[in-house]
């Protein structure tokens, strides 16, 4: 394939798709509709104050080095990571706090301050979590699965066991942790994804290994130099990235992407597409001229949106010494809060909060003595024809109103800066379904915790990268989905060019 290959949107699994093609050979070009590429990793500012916008915390960052160096670059070239510890700061409304530490010494100490019991066997659950995550470095971090069958060819049949399908993540919580503070601490690793713990399967109990056993980091300069890195890299491979270039139409005769139209009328020939707006809204508007196109979308229905999201960045004029870098602020009753995000499908009248302060490992996104709060609860995502606008207001409130009670005294007097995204945004910025963040959610019974195939149906050379599409939404999984997207790719159509001439 010596034409050139269309990556329609700019977010960490588009540039991570471009550059693996282009190391390949491709002539890739890069079409981005918004100001900046990043996607929902991006960036605001305003006085004195920096925010990133979308993801706070990176994990696993061997798929940022395995991508860089699939174009023989090594990371740290082109970006510094920072190893956050303590991971986390909790706090309860019954006034239990804990740290989320990765050096097991203080972690266990601060668990045998809530339970004893548990800290005893508390290794047993982290060696249960380290073997989910090595088993899924067989399969899951390593091919773009379509489905079971997949995975079955992938694992001995003992090895899928292993992998406890008859449970939950949240009944695999309760087999080794009987405090419901401990309990409901492990299980909201799973929002890492966007889904509930009750209907995710037991193997992204692997979660816990990601962040205790790989540690979490946060990027010298704010989370967007990630992005920065990879189109500093695009540019050393020749790939244009065009932005303000908004995809309206994918010309497809014979069930074949030959071109894409831009909203400004625009027709650009091409020999491949790869889609990082989401598989759904893919089909849904830049598709939607073929019959086939509503059919597939209306198949897609059981991988339903993850959730969406009130964010808050606050600047303060003050700092909270009681806060680290990451802090979550939790619901009394979790069970309730994830049926009515998940089953009811409503904003949940007590949330759980997290505020990030990135300030606090980084004093150059705030001015001296003051702070920068992201702040994120999650909403269900939005219905058809639904809009958060009406109660954006009073849920803003609600927000508040929990983090003031919770120990951020007189918070609303001391914001001297704000800026807020609803769900609204997000689905009108970056495409997602109903303003969904991570992609598409995992849940075992709805569709067995797999994701929406990479390869389209319809369109035989056009492919889907980013949190819709296998191994699913965050960070690192976006990224993977882009090499993983690629591997496909090389296998149907070989590389361009031996790599190993270059």
């Amino acid at each position: 394939m010596k034409g050139t290959t269309v990556v329609i949107g700019g977010g960490l699994g588009g540039l991570s798709s471009a550059i693996r093609l282009a190391a390949d050979g491709h002539k890739v070009v890069v079409l981005e509709k918004n100001e900046r590429a990043g996607g929902k990793l991006n960036i605001r500012s305003g006085a004195g104050y920096s925010f990133d916008t979308g993801p706070s915390i990176l994990t696993m960052p061997w798929v940022l080095k395995q991508l860089f160096a699939s174009a023989n670059r090594k990371l740290e070239d082109y970006m510094t990571l920072i190893r956050v510890e303590p991971q986390w700061r909790t706090f309860f409304e019954d006034g239990v706090t804990m740290d989320v530490a990765a050096d097991l010494p203080t972690l266990l100490e601060q668990i045998s301050k809530i339970s004893p019991e548990d800290a005893e066997g508390f290794m047993t659950y982290l060696q249960y979590c380290q073997h989910q995550y090595e088993l899924s470095l067989k399969s899951f971090y390593s091919k773009s699965l379509t489905g079971l069958s997949d995975l079955r060819g992938l694992h001995s049949f003992k090895e899928l066991l292993s992998m406890d399908p008859l449970r939950s993540m949240h009944q695999s919580t309760k087999r080794f942790l009987k405090d419901k503070h401990l309990q409901q601490l492990f299980d909201f690793f799973i929002m890492y994804i966007g889904s509930s713990p009750y209907a995710a399967p037991a193997t992204l109990s692997q979660l816990i290994h990601v962040q205790l056993g790989l540690g979490i980091y946060y990027v010298e300069g704010g989370m967007y130099n990630i992005a920065r890195g990879m189109l500093k890299l695009l540019d050393e491979l020749g790939v244009e990235v065009r932005t303000n270039a908004e995809v309206v139409r994918i010309e497809a005769p014979g069930n074949h992407a030959t071109a894409v139209w831009l909203s400004d009328g625009t027709r650009l020939e091409t020999d491949l597409v790869v889609s990082n707006l989401e598989a759904i809204p893919t089909y849904n508007t830049i598709l939607n001229h073929l019959p086939q196109a509503t059919d597939t979308s209306r198949k897609l229905e059981k991988y339903a949106p993850t959730v969406s999201g009130l964010v808050l960045l606050l600047g303060v004029n003050r700092r909270y010494e009681q806060l680290q870098h990451h802090n979550f602020l939790f619901s009394r009753n979790a069970e309730k809060e994830f049926h009515d995000i998940f089953v009811d499908k409503i904003p949940t009248d007590d949330p759980t909060v997290y505020i990030g302060v990135s300030s606090k490992s980084d004093p150059t996104q705030a001015p001296e003595g003051k702070e920068n709060l992201f702040v994120l609860t999650h909403v269900p995502p939005l219905r058809p024809g639904e809009s958060f606008e009406p109660i954006k207001a009073s849920y803003r409130e609600l927000v508040l109103d929990k983090l003031e009670r919770m120990g951020l005294q007189d918070l609303r007097k001391h914001i001297e800066f704000e800026y807020s995204f609803i769900p609204d945004d997000l689905e009108r910025l970056y495409g997602s379904n109903g303003g969904s963040i991570y992609g598409v959610v995992t849940d075992r019974k709805l569709n067995g915790g797999f994701k929406i195939p990479s390869q389209s149906e319809i369109i035989d050379n056009l492919y889907f990268v980013g949190g819709s599409t296998h191994p699913g939404g965050g960070v690192p999984m976006v990224t993977l989905s882009g090499q993983l997207t690629a591997d496909l790719i090389r296998e149907r159509y070989g590389a361009v060019y031996d790599r190993s001439e270059k």
